[in-house]
């Protein structure tokens, strides 16, 4: 009898938090505890489902933004979301999860934005291009990615503080090791060739290691800028390296 009447109690407590989800307004909520690096306005609805007008979400301008919680992250003790929202020049869809000290994930990501939309964060005068990406899952602890699956591409990109003209197209298709994460990075239909591999570690230093070489189509004053990486190999590669810490 006693272990029946605790059941129906756990029930009831739990149904009684689902109800609570539901009703509660996303409005008042958002002005309680609202998730660092969000500004929201014209929110409606619940924290189980509802809408924003428009945000900004870590320095990317939304608008149209709609969320329905998923409850089954509840039981691994996070707050899990799939959200749509539109951006500048693009979309951004997927499942947004956060957990305790710190780490988020993002599952099922798919978006395609405008670099034009990350200008605050890169602060690189005239970048420009779309950027495509597809992530089964991205994880974080304290902001800095520990896990990811996936690719990006970025088509037409433009960086004058590079060239002055439009330097094409690249991918990256990103993947998980012990070590940290991991990307191998290719030009598509860029006016220069490029392959290399990017390193993250947990430690928080990067790496970006690339042989970078000119193309029969490359323009004249494009290859003679090449040249400041240094002496090119015996195939006409020149060797690109970054490295630091996050």
């Amino acid at each position: 009898m006693t272990f029946t009447r605790s059941r129906f109690v756990i029930i009831g407590a739990i149904t009684l938090l689902v109800g609570l989800l539901v009703m509660f307004p996303a409005r008042v909520a958002y002005h309680w505890v609202a998730p660092p690096g969000v500004a929201l306005s014209g929110l409606d609805g619940s924290v189980w489902r509802g809408r924003a007008r428009e945000g900004e979400v870590g320095g990317i301008y939304l608008r149209n933004i709609n969320w329905r919680m998923q409850p089954l992250a509840l039981f691994r003790a996070k707050l899990g979301y799939a959200i749509e929202a539109d951006a500048a020049s693009g979309f951004v869809a997927g499942i947004a999860t956060i957990g305790m000290g710190g780490s988020a994930a993002l599952q099922d990501l798919t978006a395609s934005l405008s670099l034009r939309d990350f200008q605050d964060l890169v602060r690189m005068p005239g970048l420009d291009g779309m950027v495509n990406l597809q992530f089964e899952r991205l994880e974080f602890e304290n902001g800095i990615p520990v896990a990811a699956d996936g690719n990006l591409q970025v088509a037409n990109l433009r960086a004058p503080l590079i060239y002055r003209a439009p330097i094409g197209g690249f991918r990256a298709e990103f993947f998980t090791q012990e070590s940290g994460v991991m990307a191998s990075v290719e030009d598509t239909d860029a006016v220069v060739d490029i392959a290399g591999s990017l390193s993250l570690s947990t430690d928080r230093t990067y790496q970006f290691l690339a042989q970078v070489a000119p193309k029969s189509d490359t323009p004249a004053d494009l290859k003679e800028q090449m040249r400041f990486l240094g002496t090119a190999n015996e195939r006409g590669q020149y060797e690109l390296r970054l490295e630091g810490q996050l």
